[in-house]
């Protein structure tokens, strides 16, 4: 019950992230969305990197 929790838990915030990914790149064109991702890669990494360390 409780890993059912935990996943459903997950599922949501995926899914408010994704959410929230949309709404940001909504009246972007399409180099600004790439722009856009590309920080947020570099984002994600540099906080993955820190977590690692």
């Amino acid at each position: 019950m409780k890993t059912a929790t935990r996943t459903q838990t997950m599922v949501e915030r995926m899914r408010e992230i994704r959410d929230q990914v949309s709404h940001d790149i909504m009246n972007m064109s399409l180099s600004e969305e790439r722009a856009y991702l590309a920080e947020q890669l570099k984002k994600l990494k540099a906080k993955r990197k820190k977590a690692n360390r």
